[in-house]
């Protein structure tokens, strides 16, 4: 019963299945091969961009960090929520890649920033030597908390940023649960929302350890390749790097994969809130879940050898706090979470409770 999290579980059979159909043979290295090339094209197809540009990754911190370095000079800023992934759980890594950047953490419910904060802090700045100029903006999708940005929002916030002069970047660690959960295509969640830069996340849901930065505007693709070099992220057998996302985006096993976590956290949700003294900090709209739940439940289901995380109560909705003698956690669902797990889970539960 562990739910600590979707990067605690292995890779799906496609995805393995590819890296062992790929391993015979030569293939020319450092990304050269026919895997790799191909992966353009069909980024290219999924997302309807014709100059969209392609360069995988081993992992998110990379990805995240690495297109950051292309968005923000060293002496600019890169707004984010303030429990962003990229400001929290990177160990300063996107800091490191842009040579000094500070990144500048926004406040909002939920792990999402709002228009009106958004603009009020661009508004409010000086235009002075002294200030660090705002360059861009990342947005996770999902948040940390487990809530997704509509294409409305991520329109909205994406012209305020770009009216301002920033660039908008995606950190899409959770990109697929994002998209199965609006109903939207790739295209009409980034690019023509507004985004500039995506991290497109497969680990998580499927790969064994495989992430693309996808640059929607030429301009911003031009040194990235290099920086990508340069940082000791370009495999020299790339095409197992590659091998994984073909696998992962044959068929539509991503969009499948991600389909059943969210159900599975949809489920074990819908369990939870049947028990009494038990509610949900904010809707589930992905495959997190968040329960507030009494403090005696959340030490009898960690007897009876269920695994996840405290979670920090910083960006609970207005109005929501935690009461004396309640705990709040966080319970992830990933492709591979079975029926049986979550009802295992759930029983523990209700004979706690």
């Amino acid at each position: 019963m562990n739910f600590s999290s979707d990067n605690v579980v292995g890779a799906s059979a496609p995805v393995l299945e590819a890296i062992v159909r790929h391993n015979g043979g030569t293939m020319p290295a450092y990304g050269a091969d026919p895997l790799t090339l191909g992966l353009t094209p069909r980024f290219r197809d999924l997302f309807e961009h014709a100059d969209l540009a392609v360069f995988p990754v081993a992992t998110g911190t990379a990805a995240n960090a690495l297109a950051l370095s292309v968005m923000v000079p060293p002496f600019g800023l890169c707004l984010c929520h303030e429990e962003a992934h990229v400001m929290e759980d990177e160990c300063g890594a996107p800091e490191f890649y842009t040579h000094g950047a500070k990144l500048q953490g926004l406040p909002g419910p939920g792990g999402k920033i709002a228009p009106e904060t958004l603009d009020g802090f661009l508004s409010g700045l000086t235009r002075h030597v002294k200030q660090m100029p705002p360059r861009a903006l990342t947005l996770s999708q999902l948040t940390e908390s487990g809530q997704v940005y509509t294409v409305e929002e991520i329109a909205v916030l994406s012209r305020i940023a770009h009216a301002h002069g920033l660039t908008v970047h995606m950190d899409g660690a959770r990109f697929a649960n994002a998209l199965v959960g609006l109903g939207c295509t790739p295209a009409e969640m980034t690019w023509r929302a507004g985004i500039d830069i995506l991290s497109f996340g497969a680990s998580k849901n499927g790969a064994l350890a495989a992430e693309a930065i996808l640059v929607f505007r030429p301009d911003l693709a031009e040194t990235l390749e290099y920086r990508r070099k340069r940082a000791g992220h370009i495999l020299s057998k790339g095409r197992f790097l590659a091998a994984q996302l073909d696998a992962y985006l044959a068929d539509g096993h991503w969009l499948a994969n991600a389909a059943h976590a969210n159900r599975m956290a949809a489920r074990l949700a819908a369990g939870l809130c049947e028990i009494p003294g038990v509610r949900l900090a904010w809707p589930v709209q992905g495959n997190e879940l968040f329960p507030i739940l009494p403090a005696g439940l959340d030490r009898a289901l960690r007897r009876g050898g269920a695994l996840y995380y405290d979670w920090a109560s910083r960006s609970l909705p207005e109005g929501e706090a935690l009461r004396e003698g309640e705990a709040m956690i966080r319970l992830i669902a990933a492709f591979s979470t079975t029926e049986a797990e979550v009802e295992a889970f759930l029983a523990l539960a209700r004979r706690a409770g």
